[in-house]
């Protein structure tokens, strides 16, 4: 495929520009070692993904043996290409987790948290500067990673969005980070952040959330206020942690990563999401369609989507999800498409 078959969209109201796919990067220094994953970079930029999302957390799941590893993976190979040909995404965790090996939880999404996280990412990657800088997670309490109810019995306290972005603010003055992006956020957060960009601060460009067939949860609140504030949707997991490639519904215990990290796959020990993945999987093969080229195909194929951020293990996997971007999407297709959504609605939030 010539790399300028693949679209570029413009992320919020920057000037920047990112291909309408995006190459994760939380499976290197885990699942793909480091020469397979210079391997896929260089398969990808070739194609024209010149956007690489990666996370000081990374690679997943998380431990204090490869903590960070993923962004000395990508660093490296970043040292062999022009910087200003790549395009660069990190994020800073944040608190509430059990991550005691990045500063020591991390308690809070403060200033000295917030720039310790970046220093180390700008060292870790090997450049002077982050293209899009993400707060991985609010600090505050929402519900999310499988949750989906709002629980305002679990209060805490957290540092605010208004002090975080001041953070940020400072960040782009001294260069190191040139837009900033949220991720798992709400409708709440997403619309705080935009008040305070009114105000002075910087906004906000982009949300990373889990977008895809079994989970349209975006589609209900934040889709109208991206749309109305142009603020970009990079979509992760368009594949259902691997539900959607139809793999699962052939065998159950095929290899993958919710069978070898099942702690990682709250979303998906829902009851609707094995029927909904046959369903999605049958009408696939009916328009002689791939169930990964059905899922890719929806995402790419959706206007509120900048980019699709896909996870890969090989070069195989990474062409397929290349090659789906020219996939048809018939009018049928889509209606097939509804129809199973109708039935199945949010299996996997």
């Amino acid at each position: 495929m010539d790399s300028k078959d693949i679209a570029r969209r413009r992320l919020g109201r920057s000037a920047l520009e990112v291909p309408a796919i995006g190459l994760g990067t939380m499976t290197f220094g885990q699942q793909v070692d480091e020469r397979t994953a210079h391997s896929l970079m260089d398969q990808a930029f070739e194609a024209g993904i010149d956007l690489l999302d990666a996370a000081e957390m990374y690679p997943v799941p998380a431990r204090a043996e490869t903590f960070g590893e993923t962004e000395r993976i990508v660093g490296r190979w970043l040292a062999r290409k022009p910087r200003d040909k790549v395009i660069v995404a990190s994020k800073v965790a944040g608190p509430a987790r059990s991550l005691t090996w990045i500063r020591g939880g991390p308690l809070a999404l403060d200033e000295a948290n917030i720039r310790e996280a970046v220093e180390g990412s700008l060292r870790r990657l090997g450049t002077d500067f982050i293209d899009l800088y993400q707060i991985h997670w609010p600090a505050r309490n929402v519900p999310m990673f499988g949750q989906y109810e709002y629980d305002p019995a679990a209060e805490r306290e957290s540092a605010s969005l208004r002090s975080q972005l001041e953070v940020m603010e400072a960040l782009i003055a001294e260069g190191k980070v040139r837009h900033v992006g949220v991720s798992n956020e709400t409708p709440w957060g997403l619309m705080t952040c935009l008040r305070l960009a009114d105000e002075g601060l910087p906004r906000v460009v982009s949300i990373q959330n889990a977008y895809h067939l079994m989970n349209r949860t975006f589609d209900q609140g934040l889709s109208e206020i991206c749309v109305r504030e142009q603020v970009s949707l990079l979509a992760y997991s368009p594949l259902g942690f691997g539900h959607l490639s139809g793999k699962y519904v052939a065998d159950s215990k095929a290899a993958g990563r919710i069978t070898a990290f099942p702690q990682f796959g709250q979303r998906y020990v829902k009851t609707n999401v094995e029927p909904a993945s046959r369903a999605y999987a049958a009408l696939a093969r009916e328009h002689g369609l791939t169930p990964t080229q059905l899922a890719l195909s929806f995402c790419y194929r959706r206007s509120t989507v900048a980019s699709t951020l896909v996870g890969v293990t090989s070069a195989l996997q990474l062409q397929e999800n290349i090659d789906a971007w020219s996939v048809g999407w018939p009018d049928e297709l889509a209606a097939g498409v509804e129809a199973i959504h109708l039935r199945y609605t949010h299996p996997a939030p």
